[in-house]
């Protein structure tokens, strides 16, 4: 099927997110090349690895903005941006709710004394870039993959639209839910004794906003069965379920990575239960986006069976296909 890009007014926002996305993401960039440099000519090049990736994440980042926003971005298989569209919306988009939280709870803490503070001009282009990027991708993402995937984001839910076999996934996520739930709360099951004092409020914002995370994945996967009700709008379980299956996979990919490396990371968690929770986050992730794709491969091949547009899909109801209306 050929793909044109939206010419009305949704067209020209997602093209302004896209740019907008680009253009915030872009003194990051710059920042994370001048401290690589800074650390390559001082001799201290401990960090030099991290930032190169940060570097790359940055620039995937501004290219999928410039894929937003010009009609060659509607044209890349979708077995390319899909991958970044999902890591992107799960690192950024699910922070949101962290993000707002945090500027209203958490005061701003001042350097230590015998660290070397950041120069302001860089805490503000860093600021700004994720502020703006986060808000940019919040609405151009699911213009674009409204526009790109219309069957997996239009029309209703319908019923059975997932096999109920499938809802095992709520287990791993109930169970991260409550897990990360208790630490938003103040308990301290599984975490390390010694790192108590470095578990703050914000650190336990960022629980919060996990648990957050989890509890939407959860219902989206609910809504997309068929015990829910068939006459919710699809993109709402759709959106979320694909906004935080990135989140899960994205963060716990991210922490896992570092946790592995010797003598780099050391989680608040008991090592162990860290791994643990990274590994069912990390498998939950996938397995729900898997669920999603095949909610859009069933709507889409109904669909064209019936010779129908996305937003008149039929009603499914007991597994059976229902009658065009």
């Amino acid at each position: 099927m050929r793909i044109r890009p939206g010419v009305g007014g949704l067209g020209v926002l997602r093209r302004v997110a896209g740019f907008a996305a680009a253009a915030a993401m872009s003194p990051y960039l710059v920042v994370k090349v001048i401290w690589i440099a800074r650390e390559v000519s001082q001799g201290t090049a401990g960090w030099v690895l991290l930032n190169a990736v940060t570097v790359l994440m940055a620039t995937a980042g501004i290219g999928l903005g410039l894929a937003l926003a010009r009609p060659w971005g509607m044209r890349l298989p979708g077995w390319l941006v899909l991958p970044v569209v999902w890591i992107a919306g799960g690192f950024l988009v699910s922070m949101l709710p962290y993000v707002i939280a945090g500027s209203l709870l958490v005061p701003s803490v001042p350097e230590p004394v015998d660290e070397p503070a950041m120069p302001a001009w860089e805490t503000a282009l860093i600021g700004v870039a994720f502020a703006g990027m986060t808000a940019a991708l919040v609405v151009g993402l699911p213009l674009y993959l409204r526009e790109r995937w219309p069957w997996a984001f239009t029309g209703l839910v319908g019923r059975s639209a997932v096999n109920p076999r499938t809802l095992w996934i709520l287990l791993p996520v109930a169970g991260l839910a409550a897990l990360w739930t208790c630490w938003a709360a103040g308990g301290t099951a599984g975490l390390d004794p010694a790192a108590l004092p470095t578990w703050d409020v914000n650190a336990r914002l960022l629980a919060g906003n996990s648990a957050l995370g989890a509890v939407c994945a959860g219902w989206s996967l609910w809504a997309l069965s068929r015990w829910s009700s068939p006459r919710t709008v699809l993109w709402l379980p759709m959106t979320l379920g694909f906004i935080t299956s990135g989140s899960l996979f994205s963060w716990a990919a991210w922490k896992s990575v570092w946790l592995l490396v010797p003598g780099i990371y050391r989680p608040a968690e008991h090592r162990a239960v860290a791994l643990i929770e990274h590994a069912a986050a990390l498998g939950t992730g996938l397995a729900l986006l898997v669920v999603l794709v095949r909610v859009y491969r069933r709507r889409r091949t109904l669909g064209a069976r019936l010779c129908l547009s996305p937003e008149r899909t039929p009603v499914v109801a007991g597994g059976q296909e229902g009658r065009a209306p």
